[in-house]
């Protein structure tokens, strides 16, 4: 309860002060009580559906899209508080100078002239965010984008030069509320013609019911050389409670099964050969192992046995610091890591090829798109789904095709 009061009096500071702009620049008193009733939906549904939490049931549509709506107005309101009070900075002594020096009414004038000013200036600021933020709810979320990336490696096989990966990442097919736009990213996914289909992790929220009704959708993947996949933090079960660790038991190994009758080949800290023309490269999977808390199944060694130091081997670990701070000091020499987790936070910045920017770098030191440190790679895909928020403002969901070129990219 006391967080929540706690809650209640940070938002009324910032919606109060937010209003000051909005009332400064309506004059029509109806879109002052429209402002208040949409404020007052959209709080109380969202304490409605958060408050006393039931972690039994899990995250719901219903608690995602309370959230989201709540986003929406927040990050607007919190834009209009820092240009307000940025005016305020120097508005107010101004003000003060001014009534000193030429009287009240010059003071008065100026206050009411300069605070419509900026009160248009912010709002006109605000509605860009307010605007982001409802189209990656309605459409953003859907708004899959292939990325594609060429690797060259000097010790790369012979038959494997011009072999495609097709990566994905974090389906959480819980928050999914579109049949028809999952087909069209499977659809999507089967038309870069990869050689092979890897996905590195969270394919559910929570639950393996949560997969059920997507298992006839994803088992239309193809590849020549099939699917292989890795479990993400999420698959465990670990962020509901279970009546049992029976139940929790049961239910990682049914989502065990789903995957398998998708056609995944699961690997749990297991390894595979992919061959061609008598050829072959190694082909890694980690259980979850990531830094801050989270899950440390992911067992490297163990993952590795029977693989060749001299092989060359493209490792799968959902969460990228894993890489950061075990693959790539590893005394095997693992060409390239495919990883996930991290969603671009889903939020953020892009002009590809130049511009990148996320809140989620101040979390994560390497958190979407491809990165080289000691001659390793390591790609970050942004995910196919989305978790919490229901939607995706500038970081798109990500369907990777990475071509491996034997040889010097110079060359």
């Amino acid at each position: 309860m006391l967080r929540w009061i706690v809650f209640l009096i940070l938002f009324g500071i910032i919606d109060i002060y937010a209003y000051q702009a909005f009332k400064t620049v309506s004059k029509n008193q109806w879109f002052n009580v429209l402002y208040w009733v949409v404020t007052l939906l959209v709080v109380g549904n969202f304490i409605l559906h958060y408050y006393g939490f039931n972690r039994r049931d899990g995250f719901s549509h219903a608690h995602a899209y309370a959230f989201g709506f709540f986003v929406a107005i927040l990050i607007p309101k919190m834009v209009l508080l820092l240009v307000m009070l940025g005016e305020d900075v120097f508005r107010v002594p101004l003000a003060i100078y001014r009534y000193f020096t030429e009287g009240e009414s010059a003071k008065g004038n100026y206050f009411a002239s300069r605070r419509q000013f900026i009160s248009q200036i912010a709002l006109g600021i605000t509605a860009i965010p307010f605007a982001s933020i409802l189209y990656g709810i309605y459409r953003g979320k859907y708004n899959f984008k292939v990325l594609k990336y060429t690797l060259h490696f000097e010790d790369l096989p012979q038959a494997f030069d011009g072999y495609k990966i097709t990566q994905i990442s974090d389906i959480h097919s819980g928050s999914f509320d579109n049949m028809e736009k999952v087909k069209y990213g499977v659809d999507l996914i089967n038309q870069q013609g990869g050689d092979v289909i890897l996905f590195t992790g969270d394919i559910v929220n929570n639950k393996a019911d949560e997969l059920r009704p997507y298992i006839q959708v994803f088992n239309k993947l193809e590849a020549k050389d099939g699917l292989f996949s890795i479990l993400g933090n999420h698959d465990y079960g670990d962020y509901v409670r279970w009546d049992s660790e029976a139940e929790k038991t049961k239910n990682l190994e049914t989502l065990k099964q789903h995957q398998k009758n998708i056609g995944f080949d699961l690997l749990l800290n297991e390894s595979r050969y992919l061959e061609k023309d008598g050829e072959r490269i190694a082909l890694i999977g980690v259980e979850n192992w990531g830094s801050g808390g989270f899950k440390k199944a992911g067992d490297l060694k163990k993952a590795s046995q029977g693989i060749a130091e001299n092989d060359f081997k493209i490792l799968m670990s959902h969460d990228p610091t894993h890489w950061e701070k075990q693959v790539i000091k590893d005394q095997y020499h693992y060409h390239l890591t495919l990883s996930g987790h991290t969603h671009g936070m889903q939020f953020g910045i892009e002009i590809p090829g130049w511009f990148k920017w996320s809140p989620a770098k101040w979390r994560y030191r390497y958190w979407a798109g491809m990165y080289e440190e000691s001659r390793q790679y390591i790609n970050v895909n942004r995910g196919f789904g989305y978790l919490a928020f229901p939607g995706r403002v500038g970081i798109w969901p990500e369907i990777t095709v990475i071509e491996l070129k034997k040889g010097s990219a110079m060359a």
